[in-house]
């Protein structure tokens, strides 16, 4: 066993590896943090709308449908209809998405995505891209994160703006 030194041999090549191996076990929760959580960017809403992509991220609408439907991702399809007639199951809480690419442009989308609470005080809808400093009310996990990455909002984004 690798971990296993008692009686070892130093100059074993199970030995000489042990702190390769660390290193590469450090290394990889690292990036996958990393990868897990993007680091938060400052954003500006004017007029209801955010004009600018958040992060100057590019979004992919392909990322953004499936994020939609991904339970443990967006899930819009928890709330509202949207055409992704493949899921069964689709909310009636908030409104359906078709034709939101129409009735909204991407920067007015992008701030109901991120804190649809600066429109409509009252609503139900949380936050998804919330300064995670300001956060309260939420499960331990999300302490210090956004629920959505920026490049998770940009592809909801993307996404969304092809509902026509």
């Amino acid at each position: 066993m690798l971990c296993d030194l008692k009686g070892a041999n130093m100059g074993s090549r199970s030995v000489r590896l042990l702190p390769w191996l660390g290193l590469c076990a450090v290394c990889t929760v690292a990036l996958a943090d990393a990868s897990a959580q993007q680091a938060y960017c400052e954003w500006q809403s004017s007029d209801f709308a955010i004009a600018s992509p958040l992060c100057g991220l590019e979004g992919d609408p392909a990322r953004g449908r499936a994020l939609a439907a991904d339970s443990h991702g967006g899930n819009c399809l928890a709330c509202h209809q949207m055409p992704i007639d493949e899921e069964p199951f689709h909310g009636t809480i908030g409104p359906p998405l078709q034709g939101v690419g129409e009735r909204y442009s991407a920067a007015q989308i992008r701030l109901r995505i991120v804190d649809e609470q600066q429109i409509n005080p009252m609503t139900i809808m949380p936050g998804f891209y919330r300064d995670p400093a300001h956060a309260n009310r939420i499960a331990g996990e999300f302490w210090g994160k956004t629920f959505l990455t920026a490049q998770q909002v940009e592809d909801l984004v993307a996404y969304l703006v092809t509902l026509k």
